[in-house]
């Protein structure tokens, strides 16, 4: 459950940092790496989604929140909160602007909140198998609307 949930957090991260908030690491930034960089080191930012998965995993089994629902408003909260106070932190040392730190916040939350949702259906449902179904057609749609507003020019996808 924690896997398919982490998977989920793929294809959201892709569609909203490749896609709608892809504009934010284009612009010119002493805080960012350039693009190339930043492609490079995208595993480690996928491990970063595997430790909250987990997180969320043992929280949610350790609170008994079942549902999509009840574990989508669990997963906001918390990504909330971490994400907040992390965007806090950031804002206090760094030179990272606030569109930055603004998009940062609301892909993480919501990518939070995708875990806890996913996490939470699995905890409702004995049909793992149908959840994990779920979760790719998910991928794919958001994965190939990120390639679409690529290709269209939508959003940009080369400095």
């Amino acid at each position: 459950m924690g896997f398919v949930g982490w998977i989920a957090t793929l294809g959201v991260d892709v569609f909203l940092n490749a896609g709608v908030f892809a504009w934010v690491f284009f612009e010119p930034s002493p805080f960012l790496l350039p693009p190339e960089e930043l492609f490079l080191r995208i595993p480690l930012g996928y491990l970063s989604f595997l430790l909250i998965t987990g997180l969320v995993v043992w929280l949610i089994s350790s609170r008994s929140i079942t549902g999509w629902r009840a574990g989508a408003r669990f997963g906001v909260f918390l990504g909330a909160v971490i994400h907040g106070a992390g965007v806090l932190g950031m804002a206090s040392v760094s030179t990272a602007s606030v569109s930055l730190l603004a998009a940062w916040f609301v892909g993480q939350t919501l990518q939070t909140g995708v875990v806890g949702a996913v996490v939470g259906q699995g905890f409702a449902t004995s049909n793992l198998r149908r959840l994990g179904l779920h979760v790719v057609v998910l991928d794919i749609v958001l994965i190939g609307t990120t390639f679409a507003l690529q290709s269209l020019e939508i959003v940009p996808n080369t400095p």
